[in-house]
C-alpha cells in the first residue's frame, strides 16, 4: 500500500481495511475472487468492525461496574424465577420497543442487579445507548447540579438515555427537594425510554424513602402504567462468600 492510499483510508476512518489491506489482496489472488466478491467482503467486514467499535464505545459510556450477561445467570439456583418469561421479554426486546419500566425486587445477593444488567447490555448490543448508575449516586448528581443551576440540563441528558438502569432504589431517604428531582427525571423518561430499577423495596414500600405521599403516588402512577415486575423476594442469595476467621490463640508465659 502506498502512502497516499493509507492516508485516504485514515481520513475516511476505514481502519479495518487499512489494517487488512495486504491480506485482502493476498486472498483475492489465492482464491481468484471476483471484484464483486472482494468489494462485498471489504464493505461487510468494515461495517461489522465499525458496528463493534460503536458497541464497545456504548458499553464503556454506560459505566457498568460488572459486565454480567444473561447466559451466565444461574437460573437453576433460582427456582422461584420464571426463566421462560424472563427470556421471552429479553429476546423480544419489548422492554425497549414498548418503553417499559422494569423493576427487579428482591433481597441483597439474589441476582437482581445482575439480571437487570443483562437487559441493559442486551439493549446496548442492539444499538441503543445505555447507562448504569447507583441510586445514591444519581440523587447526588442531581442535587449537586442545583448549585450551578444545571439540574435541568442534567435531567434532560439523563432522560434522553434509551435504557437507564438505576440500581438499589430506596437505599437513600429523600427529602422533598431530592424527591422532586428524582420525580422530574422519571417524569421526563415516562413513555419515552426504558428504565430499569432494582430495589429491595416493593411498590407499597416506596413511601418509606419518599417522604411525600402525593409525590410517591404520582411517581408510582407513571412507573406502573407500563411495567414488568420481577418478584425475586423468595429467591435465595447466590453471592459467593469466602470468609476466613482469623483468631489469636491466647498464650501464657
Amino acid at each position: 500500500m502506498n502512502q497516499a492510499i493509507g492516508d485516504y483510508l485514515k481520513h475516511l476512518k476505514l481502519g479495518h481495511l487499512l489494517t487488512n489491506w495486504d491480506q485482502y489482496l493476498k486472498d483475492a489472488v489465492e482464491k481468484n475472487c471476483s471484484y464483486q466478491h472482494l468489494l462485498t467482503t471489504i464493505i461487510t467486514d468494515e461495517y461489522n468492525s465499525s458496528f463493534e467499535n460503536r458497541r464497545l464505545s456504548r458499553i464503556k459510556a454506560a459505566r457498568i461496574p460488572e459486565l454480567l450477561v444473561i447466559e451466565t445467570f444461574p437460573f437453576d439456583r433460582q427456582k422461584n424465577l420464571k426463566k421462560k418469561l424472563v427470556l421471552e421479554l429479553y429476546e423480544s426486546m419489548r422492554f425497549i420497543d414498548e418503553k417499559q419500566a422494569l423493576l427487579f425486587i428482591g433481597p441483597t445477593g439474589c441476582g437482581k442487579t445482575g439480571l437487570g444488567t443483562s437487559y441493559l447490555i442486551h439493549a446496548i448490543n442492539n444499538g441503543y445507548r445505555g447507562r448504569f448508575i447507583d441510586f445514591n449516586d444519581l440523587i447526588g448528581l442531581l442535587y449537586s447540579a442545583l448549585s450551578d443551576h444545571s439540574e435541568k440540563r442534567l435531567i434532560k441528558q439523563m432522560a434522553a438515555i434509551e435504557c437507564l438502569l438505576i440500581d438499589e432504589v430506596g437505599y437513600l431517604t429523600l427529602d422533598k427537594v431530592r424527591a422532586g428531582l428524582f420525580f422530574d427525571l422519571m417524569k421526563q423518561r415516562y413513555k419515552k425510554h426504558c428504565t430499569i430499577l432494582t430495589s429491595q423495596l416493593g411498590f407499597d414500600e416506596w413511601g418509606t424513602f419518599i417522604n411525600d405521599s402525593h409525590l410517591t403516588a404520582a411517581l408510582l402512577d407513571r412507573v406502573t402504567e407500563n411495567c414488568t415486575v420481577f418478584n425475586m423476594t423468595k429467591c435465595i442469595s447466590i453471592r459467593q462468600k469466602r470468609i476466613t476467621y482469623a483468631t489469636e490463640k491466647a498464650t501464657s508465659e
